[in-house]
């Protein structure tokens, strides 16, 4: 008469560590052989983050991570250096933050009001280059990013085109799955909503979930929930903190580069020739440290940045 109701949390693979480890192994079964970046990409969390992406439903999580492999195999993101990104950096509308949140995650500020370029390809190619990044400055054991976007200076005149934040959505979510934690949208002016009513449509419900607007003034619980999330004394002055965070990009171009040479080491690329872009080694207070030189057209020469 009575039917014993089915224990949801011993079938659902997000509660069951032995399910998930099965379902891992199923999807490499899958995906199969690989080599050279694919096979590095494709760590035991990297199925985890497709999966996740896809409610461990392995067939789904199969077709996107390959849609991913084709991407890198053609866009090759992780051969994108600084140099040839540089110029799109010089106003600091996108860059890392030289500390992280609460959780140990890297942390992107953005900063919309100060674009300072018009081609759509090579604004996306920078935001790849940062993204790959702060993947890269993750802790072990850390898997996801924030992102705190400052409104200020931010106007319907430059406002990013539709097209661009449709294809800042579709790379972010079909591409690094699982990599963004949190999006904080911080006192952005009333004009933008309409901006992102337009904008929501292109958001998956679990990326939707993630983004949280503040208003420090109207809504204070909101500016709590940031703060939950990173340590006051970080926390730039901008988004209501207590940190002096100023964007020096010639500071940050000295860092990226030696970034370069870390990613490079991590591909099994050459470091001494990164796109095109020849890095040199000079000696600096008794250290070695990574200078570019002969950046590829279009790009900056920031080996000055790095003297």
């Amino acid at each position: 008469m009575f039917r014993r109701k089915a224990n949801n949390a011993h079938q659902d693979p997000e509660n069951d560590p032995q399910q998930q480890e099965a379902k891992i192994n199923e999807l490499k079964a899958a995906i199969g052989t690989l080599s050279g970046p694919s096979l590095k990409y494709c760590s035991d969390a990297c199925f985890r983050r497709y999966l996740v992406a896809r409610n461990w439903n392995v067939e789904k999580a199969k077709k996107m991570l390959q849609e991913t492999l084709e991407w890198r195999s053609s866009y090759k993101p992780e051969e994108i250096c600084w140099p040839q990104v540089a110029h799109e950096g010089e106003t600091g509308k996108i860059y890392r933050a030289n500390f992280r949140d609460r959780q140990g995650r890297s942390v992107l500020i953005l900063r919309p009001g100060m674009q300072n370029t018009k081609s759509f390809e090579n604004q996306i190619r920078h935001l790849v280059y940062l993204l790959e990044n702060a993947v890269l400055n993750l802790p072990e054991g850390q898997e996801q990013m924030s992102f705190l976007i400052d409104f200020t200076g931010w106007s319907i005149t430059n406002n990013v085109p539709i097209k661009t934040a449709h294809e800042t959505a579709s790379i972010l979510q079909n591409h690094y799955p699982e990599r963004l934690a949190v999006a904080f949208l911080y006192n952005p002016p009333r004009i933008f909503e309409a901006f992102w009513k337009v904008v929501k449509y292109f958001l998956d419900p679990r990326t939707f979930q993630k983004v949280k607007f503040v208003y420090p003034k109207k809504n204070k619980e909101s500016v709590e929930v940031m703060r939950l999330h990173f340590d006051d004394q970080n926390l730039p002055a901008d988004f209501g903190g207590q940190g002096d965070l100023q964007y020096d990009h010639a500071e940050f171009s000295k860092m990226m580069i030696q970034d370069d040479v870390k990613t490079a080491s991590f591909w099994g690329l050459d470091a001494a020739k990164l796109n095109g872009v020849e890095y040199q080694q000079i000696v600096v207070d008794d250290g070695l440290e990574q200078v570019a030189s002969n950046p590829t057209p279009g790009g900056s020469d920031v080996s000055d940045a790095a003297n």
